[in-house]
């Protein structure tokens, strides 16, 4: 029995260390009862135990097969997203506003430190566990699901990949304790093009400081943010090899935040200007060395496009959730509509393409837990990172997202187009999956550029 959050580490060793190999599962007949604490030293929210009987040896190398670990803490994540965050969603999506309670659960369940080594007070659970976790709570409010995966998918990873141990020492704790964070990279005039248009400047002046100087668009999570990764060219003449990542606190003088803009979807997840005037940093602040900034944000934005994909994955099964018991309850023509082979074809197509998504997902997720698992290994050359297979995993799981919303408001017919069920939410928030951190083009041109490469053919720049 697990009696404290480091029992879990603890628990996870021990059941790696008995692992012969990958294909290797369990041990002969036994039962076992295990409580997840899902990390937090000082009043877990949540609890979970779950009884196992292994009564032969399973192979757990298929993708959508869990361990023990992952099980547990998806059935807690799913249980804090039922008790906590669903009842209140509907009225956050109506505020454009995210419940402080729901944000200091996140923190309290240590879901907001996932990806962050539990020296420095996170969970330090596998980058796969954090896109289950993004996947549960997208199921009941992709909202959520995205304050959650830009803290462990970008900005915790940044540090952690990047940091120095000041700087580790200093951020680390607080973004697993109660600081939430926001990647500042697109401005007014550079999206897609995020690096070339990129007009906010980082200029050296005395006494080893830098003056930031520019505006951002579209941050994630600003208006909660108490610390912003900023991306500012330390040398315009050197292009994007200029870029470099600064830490900026919020409360630093000259950095303001606008106001939330009006959006179509993901309503409680704040978007805003961010406003760099004459902000001045140490050289202390500068994330991964000068001129890096280019590299940290390609290779996080790479990871972070999983957590999206898993964010839509969620949110296609949040749909199915609610549409499903309904088709299956209402009567039109003297039977529940579930028995008319058309809605059962449509319904059968639906959960083919979530499961489809969901197994590209989860194969990348792990395959970047397999680049992770080889840091710091000279024996071996680690696997490539999986630039391509990510942008698949975004362009489809975006795709199957808001076809799969669509039917569902459809199956609904009129009460789905109200604000009575929540998939004209879902609809609604499932635009954004084709949009941010890279849209369905960027990703197409992503994978063609590599399927090209590797043909030996010269692709377009």
């Amino acid at each position: 029995v697990a009696k404290s959050p480091l029992d879990l580490l603890a628990l996870r060793r021990r059941r790696r260390s008995s692992r012969c190999s990958d294909h290797l599962c369990s041990p002969p007949p036994t039962t076992t009862t295990t409580t997840m604490l899902l990390r937090k030293p000082r009043g877990l929210l949540a609890t979970t135990t779950t009884t196992t009987t292994r009564t032969r040896r399973r192979c757990l190398s298929s993708l959508g097969r869990l361990s023990a670990e992952e099980t547990m803490l998806r059935e807690s994540v799913r249980r804090f997203a039922q008790d906590v965050i669903k009842p209140r969603v509907a009225e956050m999506d109506e505020r454009a506003s995210l419940a402080p309670e729901v944000l200091g659960g996140l923190f309290e369940t240590g879901l907001m430190g996932m990806t962050v080594a539990e020296d420095f007070g996170g969970s330090g659970l596998s980058f796969f566990s954090c896109c289950l976790a993004v996947e549960e709570i997208a199921r009941v409010d992709p909202s959520v699901a995205v304050i959650v995966d830009i803290q462990n998918t970008l900005v915790n990873t940044c540090l952690e990949k990047w940091g120095t141990d000041d700087q580790k020492n200093k951020w680390l704790p607080r973004l697993a304790e109660d600081t939430a964070s926001s990647f500042c990279l697109s401005e007014p005039g550079s999206g897609s093009d995020a690096f070339g248009a990129l007009k906010a400047t980082a200029t050296k002046i005395e006494g080893r400081r830098y003056r930031l100087n520019g505006e951002k668009a579209w941050i994630s999570n600003a208006k909660e943010a108490g610390l912003f990764l900023v991306m500012a060219n330390a040398d315009p003449s050197l292009g994007y090899r200029g870029v470099t990542c600064f830490l900026v606190p919020r409360d630093t003088k000259g950095l303001t935040i606008g106001p939330p803009e009006k959006k179509l979807g993901i309503k409680a997840s704040s978007t805003c200007p961010v406003s760099l005037e004459d902000v001045v940093v140490d050289d202390s602040a500068v994330l991964g060395g000068v001129g890096r900034g280019y590299k940290i944000a390609i290779e996080s934005l790479n990871e972070g496009r999983v957590g999206i994909a898993a964010q839509m994955v969620g949110l296609a099964k949040g749909a199915l959730d609610v549409a499903l018991p309904y088709v299956d309850e209402r009567v039109q023509f003297g039977r529940p509509i579930s028995h008319f082979q058309g809605i059962q074809f449509q319904i059968a197509q639906a959960a083919t393409e979530v499961h489809a998504a969901e197994a590209l997902v989860y194969d990348v997720a792990r395959h970047v837990d397999r680049c992770s698992s080889h840091q710091g290994k000279d024996d071996e050359a680690p696997p490539p990172p999986p630039v391509k297979e990510a942008a698949m995993a975004k362009l489809f799981a975006s795709q199957v997202a808001e076809r799969t919303a669509s039917r569902c408001v459809e199956w609904l017919g009129g009460v789905g187009f109200t604000t009575a069920y929540p998939c004209e939410k879902f609809y609604r928030d499932a635009k954004i999956g084709a949009i941010y951190e890279g849209t369905s083009n960027i990703q197409l041109a992503t994978i063609a550029k590599y399927l090209l490469n590797q043909q030996g053919t010269t692709s377009p720049k």
